[in-house]
C-alpha cells in the first residue's frame, strides 16, 4: 500500500507543477482531460529543462502531438522518463527519439550533426563536427548503412555508462 500512496502524491505534486505552468488553462479539478494542453513555451521554462540544450526536443518527444503540447499524462510520462530511478532501458529509448531529428527511426549524419552542434553550443567549425559525426558513425554503425540503429544507438550507449545522466 506505500507505494500505491506514494505514487499518488506524486502524481499530485506533479499535477500541481503542471498546474502552475499554465493556471489559466488548467483547472484545480482537472482529472486527465486530453483536451488541455500547456503549450511547449511553457513547458520548457520549467527548472529541470530550462538550461537543457535538448529543452525543446524533449518536451516534442513527449507530446502526444509531437508540437511540444503536453497534456498531464504526456507531462507525468516525461517526467517519470527523466527521474534517476527511471530504469536504463526506457531513458535509452527516449534519447535515441530525443536525438533522431527527422524522426525517421535511425540517427543519421545530420541528427548527428544537429545533436553536436547542441551540445557545443556552436562552438565547433563544420568541419570539426563533420570530422567528429564521422567517427561517431564509424565507431557506432555496426551494420554499415551509415546511420544508427536503435540497436547500434543501445551499443555505443552500453559502452558509455554515464551517458544518460
Amino acid at each position: 500500500m506505500p507505494s500505491n500512496m506514494s505514487c499518488v502524491l506524486c502524481c499530485s505534486r506533479l499535477h500541481g507543477r503542471y498546474r502552475e505552468l499554465a493556471p489559466h488553462l488548467v483547472p484545480l479539478d482537472y482529472t486527465n482531460n486530453p483536451d488541455i494542453r500547456v503549450p511547449l513555451t511553457l513547458i520548457i521554462t520549467m527548472p529541470e529543462l530550462k538550461e537543457n540544450p535538448f529543452r525543446d526536443r524533449i518536451v516534442e518527444t513527449f507530446s502526444e502531438d509531437g508540437h511540444g503540447n503536453l497534456t498531464f499524462n504526456d507531462f507525468v510520462d516525461m517526467f517519470s522518463v527523466l527521474c534517476e530511478t527511471s530504469p536504463r532501458e526506457l531513458k535509452t529509448i527516449y534519447a535515441f527519439k530525443i536525438y533522431d531529428f527527422n524522426r525517421d527511426n535511425f540517427i543519421c549524419k545530420e541528427d548527428l550533426e544537429k545533436t553536436l552542434n547542441k551540445l557545443t553550443k556552436g562552438e565547433l567549425t563544420p568541419e570539426e563536427v563533420t570530422l567528429v559525426c564521422d567517427k561517431a558513425i564509424e565507431e557506432a554503425d555496426l551494420d554499415g548503412d551509415n546511420k544508427l540503429s536503435f540497436a547500434d544507438f543501445e551499443n555505443m550507449i552500453s559502452k558509455a555508462p554515464d551517458f544518460l545522466r
